[in-house]
């Protein structure tokens, strides 16, 4: 994804077409996310980042994200969404997925248990 790093700052620097930046959509955690105040530029990857500057730039993210009041909250609005691209509560695209498959294998097996009990 295409970041340019001039883009006005909005929670985690996302594009303004997928960007939590209503209410509706990301609830009042965002107006107190670090990512709206710095760093707008670690959040997603530029157009053919060489994989250790991606490394770097992600842990970078990642200490900011460390920093903010609201990484929790940001965290599962990405886990929720789900959002596809960047850092979002300290935890990167592929992170992300591999939440989501643990959550959801956790709920099949507790169906299956409750089913059998």
């Amino acid at each position: 994804m295409l970041h340019p790093p001039h883009h006005s700052l909005q929670v985690a620097a996302v594009p303004p077409q997928r960007g939590p930046a209503r209410e509706d959509q990301a609830g009042p955690w965002h107006a107190e996310a670090v990512c709206r105040r710095d760093e707008a530029g670690l959040f997603f990857a530029p157009s053919k980042e060489p994989t250790a500057a991606r490394l770097s730039r992600e842990e970078a993210a990642k200490r900011v994200c460390a920093r903010c009041p609201v990484m929790v909250e940001c965290r599962e609005h990405a886990l929720l969404m789900p959002e596809p691209y960047g850092v979002w509560g300290g935890l990167t695209a592929a992170e992300r997925r591999v939440v989501i498959a643990r959550r959801r294998r956790r709920e099949i097996e507790l169906k299956k248990s409750a089913s059998a009990a």
